[in-house]
């Protein structure tokens, strides 16, 4: 996904939808603008005697945001570059909300809007300040690449997932996962005499990780928690269970290796539908014998039932007549067999279409192919040129080379004495060979001096 304004420029920004920190149209719901919030009060003037919220709301790199105050009332507007407080120097980022939605932001946060955390604003940032952010935010490939070497060589059990320095260059927090505690004390000692920085290592969750780095899921779209999720909460196995899905952990997975966010989306309503069901637990006793439950579909409301003794063979029923069953069983009574309600079971017939691939040829549409018989023909008794061909891939003879003499026939005249004794005297011994055609008549005519015979 990307706008009209992310195109490719010669100092690199914007790149495209990369999290470069500088999009154009504000309004992108991918890369740079991770965790947008559209401002549906922007075109809505104040009343009279009342002042602007004096709180905005700065993101930074891979939808990284903070509050932050403006003591000295500047004319900040969405979209604005700004330099901010850091700990220390500052740091660069840009407007992402101003206005009123920004205290809806920070009540969902639970940030006090007096709280001595939210640090302000400096200025508006000139161009030598943003050329100095944008240098750092050009290291931070190689700052990652070295420091996963660095990070191999002590052979800690950590990953180093992303690097993002401060606008000023002069610190740089290097953000990873880990499954256990880690003592990564000397490397935070090599990491600041390899770059000449303040390092701030900070840990991330799994699920944190692939929202700041983002991705596309198995759905097609961007990933929930790069766009809009922000609540995580616990998934479980017991989820895809009441949808009827299939237990394989590579469908089930996310890209951060966790359950899928979205297995509880429609949690609520499989259970709501649930309560209608009985329980899978419940043998039916019918007069053929006892059924045990199999499957169901929750939206066509049928169950699947199969004998204990007949197992490969399943029966549907709808969820009417299986209540049915059940009540005859608490009446100690048992029920007609499962074929009989399996007959009265109205199938729905599927949407189907005719498949109307080959019946027209591909070709229909293509010009009529020009028919070169009559050149062939035409061109078959023609003698070619004893010019060499062009062709390079033919041999050409070699004309300085000598000829070989063609191979004599050997003369047995005892042969020929042979073949003249099977002859009766008085008859000529006629021609056994084939006649040919006009030329060769033509070229063994003893009038033309052309004989072959002696």
């Amino acid at each position: 996904m990307a706008c009209g304004s992310c195109g490719t420029t010669e100092n690199g920004v914007p790149r495209g939808c990369k999290s470069n920190g500088n999009c154009g149209s504000g309004t992108c719901g991918s890369g740079s603008q991770k965790l947008a919030v559209f401002d549906w009060l922007s075109n809505m003037t104040l009343p009279s005697g009342q002042e602007r919220f004096n709180i905005f709301e700065v993101r930074f790199k891979n939808g990284r945001k903070h509050f932050f105050k403006n003591p000295d009332n500047l004319p900040i507007t969405m979209g604005d570059i700004v330099a901010v407080e850091g700990n220390p120097g500052h740091d660069i980022g840009t407007v992402s909300l101003a206005g009123e939605l920004v205290k809806v932001q920070m009540k969902k946060h639970k940030v006090a809007q007096d709280s001595e955390e939210i640090k302000k604003i400096y200025r508006k940032a000139t161009q030598k300040d943003i050329d100095i952010w944008q240098q750092a935010r050009a290291k931070e490939e190689e700052t990652q690449r070295r420091g996963r070497e660095i990070l191999g060589k002590l052979g800690l059990k950590m990953k180093l997932s992303d690097v993002e320095y401060q606008g000023d260059g002069n610190k740089a927090t290097f953000y990873y996962t880990a499954d256990a505690r880690v003592d990564f004390r000397q490397l935070i000692r090599d990491l600041a005499s390899a770059f000449s920085i303040r390092v701030e290592m900070k840990q991330v969750g799994a699920r944190q990780e692939a929202a700041r780095l983002g991705g596309v899921g198995s759905c097609g779209r961007e990933l929930c928690c790069s766009t809009w999720l922000t609540d995580f909460r616990k998934v479980t196995t017991s989820a895809a269970r009441y949808q009827q899905l299939s237990l394989n952990p590579l469908k089930l997975a996310g890209q951060c290796g966790k359950l899928k966010c979205c297995l509880n989306f429609e949690l609520d309503t499989y259970l709501d539908a649930l309560k209608s069901f009985p329980k899978q637990d419940v043998v039916l006793k019918t007069e053929k014998g006892d059924a045990v439950f199999v499957k169901m579909d929750i939206f066509k409301q049928h169950l699947w039932y199969t004998y204990k003794e007949e197992r490969f063979k399943w029966f549907r029923l709808t969820l009417e007549q299986v209540l049915e069953i059940i009540e005859l069983n608490k009446n100690n009574e048992k029920s007609a067999t499962l074929e009989e309600y399996e007959s009265d079971v109205v199938i729905p017939e599927k949407v189907d279409f005719e498949d109307a691939v080959g019946q027209d040829s591909l070709t229909r549409f293509d010009a009529p192919k020009k028919s070169k018989r009559n050149r062939n023909n035409r061109n078959r008794h023609k003698k070619k040129p004893a010019a060499a061909s062009t062709d390079t891939n033919t041999k050409q003879p070699n004309r300085n080379q000598k000829r070989k003499p063609p191979a004599k026939k050997q003369h047995n005249p005892q042969q020929k004495q042979q073949q003249n004794q099977n002859v009766p005297k008085g008859e000529v011994k006629k021609n056994t060979k084939p006649r040919r055609n006009n030329r060769n008549r033509k070229n063994n005519n003893p009038k033309n001096g052309n004989s072959s015979e002696k």
